[in-house]
């Protein structure tokens, strides 16, 4: 199977980058891109969240609650958005123009990943294991972990979002750096400065 982008990890950077993208195609932004998601969210930070200091958000929404309703979320707002469930990824492999990426299940191929899966060590992904360095905004004593990265970019084609990327583990940092990824994905793909927005008529 074949995407444009293939985003790995279903936790708040993410889902959040997948939204943007998701509304993207939807308002024909950007036509005939095809976007994955790989939802494995099992290690997610978020899952023994409460949130009480997220704007806009019910205070007293538990990080699970917002893991679950958003996959419903995008499942139902922009079903464009292919999600892939129960798997894990193993390996992201350079090809000529694009990258294969190896799940415990399956394989595919991608002109774009987008890396967001948190900063817990050892990072298990093999291919990328000479862009790991030690988190820079995280105790030491937590032995955390991040991708280098310059804006995002970790290479040419490949981004990483949320703590990966270096920011501190927050669901309101995690959200923006997502979104912030794939505004920089349309941006590429338009030649120029490009964000989605939703308006009241």
């Amino acid at each position: 199977m074949k995407f444009n982008v293939l985003i790995i990890g279903g936790g708040a950077a993410g889902m959040s980058c997948a939204l943007i993208l998701g509304s993207a195609i939807q308002k024909n932004v950007v036509p005939n891109k095809k976007v994955g998601i790989i939802m494995h969210q099992k290690a997610s930070h978020l899952s023994s969240a409460l949130l009480n200091n997220a704007l806009g958000v019910v205070p007293g929404t538990t990080g699970k609650q917002i893991l679950e309703e958003g996959v419903l979320h995008l499942e139902e707002q922009y079903p464009e958005i292919e999600q892939i469930g129960k798997e894990k990824v193993k390996e992201i492999i350079q090809l000529d123009e694009s990258f294969r990426v190896v799940t415990n299940k399956n394989s595919y191929e991608t002109e774009i990943v987008v890396i967001a899966t948190g900063y817990n060590s050892p990072f298990r992904i093999e291919g990328l294991e000479h862009e790991v360095i030690p988190h820079q905004k995280a105790k030491v004593s937590k032995e955390r972990i991040q991708l280098k990265n310059k804006d995002h970019l970790v290479k040419p084609g490949i981004y990483v979002a949320g703590s990966l990327a270096g920011w501190r583990s927050q669901f309101a940092i995690a959200c923006g750096s997502g979104a912030s990824v794939a505004t920089d994905i349309l941006s590429l793909w338009n030649g120029e400065h490009t964000k989605v927005h939703d308006k009241l008529l």
